[in-house]
């Protein structure tokens, strides 16, 4: 049976003979002689009474509660409930799910937020120069594209590469992978494009007061460059990677910045410009396009017809009718013009400069021309805050989809590292290399070659040892079949993330440990779990499984399950009041409900059902309450019918079947059952509270 965490530890300091009993490890109630925390108690009593809401009589109160759910969750434990599978499955689920807060680093995620905030507040405009490389790329294609990138930034600078340097780069070039591959099929045109960008530099260079812009579009691997020379446009945080995004923020407008790092490549970033955040901005517009290449006539002609279209809006049209109607953006036509919200860099600059520049809603733009047409452009809402309280939940739920969700785990690992002495052994890790054959890159490697080397400490955590076979197992299961042909890179890059998920694990596994509040809130999921399992089984579910049983109670309790007096009562549905006033004046000359269908059943005029009504469901029945037509008609507004009533019979107050009373009678059963538990419960499991320690605690 699982043992608590709380009571390993209280079995540790009784045995003890050098610890002594902290407040916090004082026992404050036994329950059969089973010891219970003064600190769990106070952390479950605190979070329902918080300080300044209780007083001493909610105290003793709740201790009675208390130790009746203690008593319930011994009792799960005493019947095996917490050994089971879906329970255990179900806890490790909550689990994951209340750790993930702690395996992280806090002060971290708090940074992250703050920077985001501060960074929102201000839009960035910047041109980037971009050299692709992969994230796993092998360590001499790595090279080549930081030697290209690098001789690239020299030469915006002003740093033209010597004949030496580019000698230098052609050997690196033709020794990378893909070039490599291409050269041997007979393709070169890879290697003289890359080759010729570096050669290139210097003409560029001289021809242009604007070297970045010249040298963009030649060596930048972005395939917008073509058509931006590289220029991003604004943006603000979380609109590019966050290296890339940091890099920009912490570049001083008009410089350059250091080479950077994202998942994309290696980036050099030139910052244009700084300005205010100016929103997020909901916007219909309309517009009137002319072709790609249109001359003067094809403008005007797309200008007039968009003033047309202004002057009806102004004397009084509905701008999203004329947008349905006429707006050369089918795609946005159809919802009267609306395009999503967006923030500055979306959209062509004077198309967001007019949006941006209205002042209210519902205000309308004045005709704005851009390279794909004219438009009117109607404000619907801007959204901007400078409130950080207000947009924090906002910012944390964008971190946490963001790469820089990660820092907050790279700064917990450092410090577990650095709390448990963490040690590396580089040596054991390139000697476990060489055992890696072709056979891993097929997915057919096993761990067990590994086992030759005599299972080598590969790190050490704490007073643990993370071995070569441990390593070997972890590899083994992440196997897949690939096409490349190099297995070191993908080894050290499996190794990296083992050993952080080590690290992590390790922590995660300290934490009952090392974190009350975490400790604390585990300890309620986990006696919540048992508790809802334990009383499903013995009542719930058990009064609705246990058909003898819950016959039997209604046997014992059939008095108690009776109808009040009701009216059996025949009701006429009439399509007005003079059909109402013939069904009345049949119904009193004792007509049978049979004979008055058929006389109206040619005109299919009139339908009847039969109803059951309890006295006070109904006040014209009330009223009357004797078999008899009621004089007074109802009316059904829906159904624009008017209703005769013809009370048939009054029947007295009898007794339920069982499957009339079921529902009620099920719900009884459980608070018998519930109300027995209780008792067995009380009976059972003997409480004894340690009044000094209970008296610690302020109301």
């Amino acid at each position: 049976m699982m043992q608590l965490k709380t009571l390993q530890l209280i079995a540790c300091i009784s045995f003890s003979t050098v610890l002594a009993q902290t407040p916090a490890t004082e026992t404050i109630m036994t329950i059969n002689n089973r010891a219970v925390l003064k600190s769990e108690f106070e952390a479950v009593y605190r979070k329902n009474n918080p300080k300044g809401t209780s007083n001493q009589k909610n105290l003793n109160e709740y201790v009675e509660l208390f130790s009746l759910f203690k008593s319930k969750v011994f009792e799960a434990e005493r019947l095996g409930l917490d050994t089971l599978r879906s329970f255990k499955n179900e806890l490790s689920g909550y689990r994951r799910q209340l750790a993930a807060p702690y395996l992280t680093d806090k002060n971290t995620n708090e940074q992250l937020l703050r920077e985001a905030f501060e960074r929102l507040q201000t839009e960035i405009r910047a041109s980037h120069i971009l050299v692709r490389i992969d994230e796993n790329a092998l360590p001499k294609d790595t090279i080549e594209a930081w030697t290209r990138i690098s001789l690239i930034r020299n030469a915006v600078l002003g740093k033209l590469p010597t004949t030496a340097e580019i000698a230098q780069y052609e050997k690196l070039l033709k020794n990378t992978s893909e070039v490599q591959k291409l050269l041997k099929g007979k393709d070169s045109s890879l290697y003289h494009i890359k080759l010729n960008a570096i050669k290139s530099l210097s003409s560029l260079y001289s021809s242009t007061s604007d070297p970045f812009h010249a040298i963009a579009p030649k060596t930048s691997d972005d395939p917008s460059v073509v058509d931006n020379k590289g220029d991003l446009n604004y943006f603000t945080a979380f609109d590019m990677v966050y290296p890339f995004e940091s890099a920009a923020y912490n570049t001083k407008t008009g410089a350059l910045s250091t080479i950077v790092r994202s998942k994309f490549g290696y980036h050099i970033i030139k910052v244009e410009d700084r300005r205010p955040y100016r929103g997020e901005i909901f916007v219909a517009h309309i517009m009137c396009k002319f072709p790609k290449n249109a001359n003067d006539v094809d403008r005007k002609n797309a200008r007039l017809k968009l003033d047309s279209i202004a002057l009806r809006i102004k004397n009084g049209a509905r701008f999203e009718d004329e947008a349905r109607r006429y707006s050369d953006d089918r795609q946005s036509a159809d919802r009267g013009g609306q395009l999503q919200p967006f923030k500055s860099g979306r959209y062509a600059k004077a198309f967001e400069d007019a949006a941006f520049a209205l002042e209210k809603n519902e205000q309308v733009s004045d005709p704005v021309e851009t390279p794909f047409g004219w438009h009117i452009i109607k404000r619907i809402e801007l959204k901007r805050s400078n409130n950080y309280e207000e947009i924090k939940s906002e910012l944390k739920l964008k971190v946490s989809k963001d790469s820089r969700s990660q820092m907050g785990r790279k700064m917990l690992i450092a410090r577990v590292k650095s709390e448990n002495n963490f040690k590396a052994f580089p040596k054991a890790l390139d000697e476990f290399s060489k055992v890696v054959d072709s056979t891993f890159l097929k997915a057919t490697w096993q761990a067990k070659a590994a086992e030759k080397l005599g299972n080598k400490t590969l790190f050490t955590l704490g007073n643990k040892a993370y071995t070569q076979n441990d390593f070997a197992k972890y590899l083994e299961s992440q196997m897949t079949f690939r096409s490349t042909s190099e297995i070191m890179p993908i080894v050290k890059q499996a190794y990296v993330i083992w050993e952080n998920e080590q690290i992590v694990a390790f922590e995660d596994a300290q934490l009952e440990f090392k974190n009350t509040d975490f400790a604390n809130l585990y300890r309620e999921y986990r006696d919540g779990i048992l508790l809802f399992d334990l009383t499903d089984q013995m009542v719930w579910s058990r009064a609705i499984k246990d058909t003898l049983g819950l016959k039997s109670f209604f046997t014992s309790n059939a008095s108690k399950y009776q109808w009040d007096e009701r009216a059996e009562v025949t009701i006429y549905y009439c399509p007005n009041e003079k059909t109402a006033s013939e069904v009345r004046a049949l119904l009193k000359k004792n007509t049978s409900q049979k004979a008055l269908m058929d006389k109206f059943s040619k005109s299919n005029i009139i339908s009847a059902s039969e109803v059951q009504f309890l006295k006070g469901e109904n006040k014209m029945l009330d009223a009357a309450w004797k078999p008899g037509v009621l004089d007074q008609n109802s009316s059904d507004s829906q159904d624009k019918k008017v209703l005769v009533y013809h009370i048939t019979r009054i029947i007295p107050k009898t007794l339920k079947t069982f499957g009339e009373c079921k529902g009620m009678l099920t719900a009884d059963y459980q608070a018998q059952l519930d109300k027995d538990w209780l008792e067995y419960l009380k009976s059972t499991y003997k409480v004894s509270v340690n009044q000094a320690v209970l008296k610690t605690i302020e109301p």
